[in-house]
């Protein structure tokens, strides 16, 4: 049997659940393939789980921080079991109102893998489905090294399906995965050692954001161990893992490690050899600033591409692709600069636009910096030594804010608000005459000198 669409997104994700609704709004004939779960990464193994487990991480913090405002606080230990049943409930939910949606929207739901047969025809199971419009969103999937033992570790997806916090726990990688599920650990229990290729985490990210979250994870008792070249992991002692190194030493033994090395594609059983579309060696399909892939009619967006690896980004790219392909704005694309994103570590961390390093190398001596530290108010009665921070990178005579980087409690919520005005051109004399809320860490942006 045969089925002919306007629009099909092959990928039932945030950006290809996003597209097909959006095209079924402006009229289309529109329809969905998702072999498991609909929401993606995102909903079931990414942002949603993750930020459940970030919430009764940062509880844990902040039962240890109760008595310095007074409480005689006495916890009896964490049921990671009970989290892990009503996190999943939770999930569960969302996957029936992703189905609802599609229903509502009248977006037809094929169950199974799709792969193509032609570029705008594809086989589910025993279906032939066509469409003059395809978009691939089907997303990423860890990468595991190949390296002798690598089954060993688990992968991001398998965080969520422990039963139980384990005692000792290798992350090894560099990335926001890896500093977020090792805060995680860290706090519900276990001792975690975070293992990285060069000198730090989050490589890519401004050097202050850098150098205070890996303060901040050493004083809370993670240990992050740099310039690792792992080689092997083994079994040991029944059901322990050994990380060896190059030269044949036992870095550690633990009792779960866990790969956070990037994503890539997730393509493997489309049979993009039918198609004629482009790739790169690593899976990357090749598409240009409007979605489009090397052939026409045929798009792919969100981690399929390769750039800026957010769930928000594939879900504004499948709405805009759907504007311009069925609703005909013709000029509707996503502009991927200056995007905005947080990273879950403990505290957060907010950043938007260029690094300073990266502003340098774009306007050269045109740079200037402004930045504060500062001890959060919060802290003032814990005890803790922590810092919080804000960094404006600015360019020009005009002083047009070009990057904006917070870390400290509350990062993660503030930095929306900072991302709309520095995304319409905000200046340093913008922010210096905004009021500031007093006292909030917020206001440290506005505020400085």
């Amino acid at each position: 049997m045969k089925q002919h669409f306007d629009f099909l997104s092959i990928g039932g994700g945030s950006g290809g659940l996003a597209a097909a609704q959006r095209a079924a709004i402006h009229g289309a004939k529109a329809a969905v393939i998702e072999s498991a779960r609909l929401g993606g990464t995102c909903v079931n193994v990414g942002c949603v789980p993750k930020k459940v487990m970030w919430y009764a991480s940062q509880i844990a913090h902040m039962l240890e921080d109760a008595a310095g405002y007074g409480f005689d606080n006495c916890p009896r230990g964490h049921d990671w079991g009970l989290l892990k049943e009503r996190r999943d409930a939770y999930v569960a939910r969302l996957n029936d109102i992703y189905a609802r949606n599609l229903q509502r929207r009248d977006v037809t739901l094929f169950r199974g893998h799709a792969a193509f047969v032609d570029a705008h025809t594809v086989e589910v199971g025993d279906q032939r489905i066509s469409a003059d419009h395809v978009v691939i969103a089907t997303g990423g999937k860890p990468r595991v090294p190949d390296i002798p033992g690598a089954a060993l570790a688990m992968v991001s997806d398998d965080f969520f399906e422990l039963q139980r916090c384990p005692r000792k726990v290798a992350v090894i990688g560099s990335g926001y995965i890896a500093v977020e599920l090792a805060g995680m650990f860290n706090a519900l229990g276990a001792e975690v050692r975070v293992y990285v290729r060069y000198d730090g985490v989050l490589r890519r990210f401004d050097p202050m954001l850098r150098e205070l979250l890996a303060a901040e994870m050493s004083r809370t008792g993670i240990r992050i161990v740099p310039d690792t070249r792992l080689a092997e992991l083994t079994s040991v002692a029944g059901d322990q893992i050994a990380l060896i190194d190059a030269d044949g030493g036992t870095l550690w033994t633990c009792d779960k490690a866990l790969w956070a090395i990037g994503r890539i594609p997730n393509v493997a059983e489309l049979n993009l050899s039918a198609t004629g579309i482009k790739s790169r060696d690593n899976g990357v399909i090749i598409s240009d600033e409007m979605q489009n892939t090397s052939v026409d009619g045929v798009y792919a967006i969100g981690d399929v591409t390769g750039r800026a690896e957010l769930t928000p980004v594939a879900i504004a790219a499948g709405r805009r692709l759907a504007d311009r392909v069925i609703g005909g704005d013709r000029d509707r694309k996503l502009d991927y600069d200056c995007i905005p994103t947080v990273v879950f570590s403990h505290p957060t961390i907010g950043t938007v636009g260029l690094t300073e390093p990266e502003a340098r190398d774009r306007y050269g001596d045109n740079v200037r910096v402004y930045e504060t530290r500062f001890k959060p108010m919060y802290d003032q009665l814990t005890g803790n030594d922590t810092r919080a921070a804000a960094k404006l990178v600015v360019s020009g005579t005009d002083e047009r804010i070009v990057g904006c980087h917070v870390f400290g409690p509350g990062a993660d919520e503030m930095l929306q608000g900072f991302a709309v005005a520095i995304r319409m051109g905000a200046t340093k004399r913008d922010f210096d005459d905004t009021v500031a809320i007093h006292p909030t860490s917020a206001e440290e942006i506005v505020t400085l000198t």
